[in-house]
């Protein structure tokens, strides 16, 4: 299988992670949606990443929808996402909330990288950061309420986590979200622990946070 994208998305990487994680092996592609957006529309019309190339050459595209296709191929009983009731509820409402607050923090970067400097509009960005910073809130609490064993739902790592925490180091990196660490103290412990797995230290970009900045 090939895996195309950058790890610098936290959609690719909670894949590439879910995909160490349950024993996958695959190629990566390292392909960027700026500089390869050619050949990424060749897999996927959107031109958006990741897409994930199976072994006789579907091309599975949606990092949620290729999380759904992993779980099904391992089995429920190793499935990285809780298959019914309230622990998958649970885990559904980590992600919901972590993808929101990733994609208030996009808003805001491109408002700053992209659009030109007399366009920029701050009350547009004043009210994404409101937003991101409110589903980060919500994070919070339900990290401030883990088990002993520290994971997010049903006493092991889940996608709940790896979501998460993609997605908590993407804005530590871009938006110093922990700056201050009296906010988010939870939802960081969270984070360096899964940022000591190896799953999670073979896909950080550490450069990232230079990049945004710069």
């Amino acid at each position: 299988m090939i895996l195309i994208g950058m790890f610098d998305s936290p959609y690719v990487r909670r894949v590439a992670i879910s995909m160490k994680r349950l024993g996958f092996d695959f190629e990566h592609a390292n392909w960027s949606v700026g500089v390869d957006f050619d050949r990424i529309r060749q897999y996927s019309p959107l031109g958006r990443v990741p897409v994930l190339v199976l072994d006789d050459g579907e091309a599975l595209v949606e990092s949620a929808m290729i999380l759904d296709v992993l779980d099904d191929m391992v089995g429920p009983d190793r499935a990285l996402l809780p298959r019914t009731g309230a622990s998958r509820r649970r885990a559904l409402q980590v992600m919901s909330l972590a993808v929101g607050a990733a994609e208030k923090s996009r808003d805001q970067l491109y408002e700053r990288m992209v659009r030109p400097p007399e366009k920029y509009h701050e009350p547009w960005v004043a009210r994404c950061r409101e937003q991101m910073h409110g589903a980060l809130g919500q994070l919070e609490k339900i990290c401030q309420l883990r088990s002993a064993s520290g994971w997010l739902v049903d006493d092991r790592l889940t996608q709940a986590d790896i979501t998460a925490t993609c997605i908590g180091t993407l804005l530590g990196d871009s938006l110093q979200i922990y700056d201050d660490p009296s906010r988010y103290p939870a939802l960081k412990d969270l984070v360096d622990q899964c940022e000591a797995l190896p799953e999670f230290k073979s896909t950080h970009l550490k450069w990232f946070a230079a990049e945004m900045q710069g």
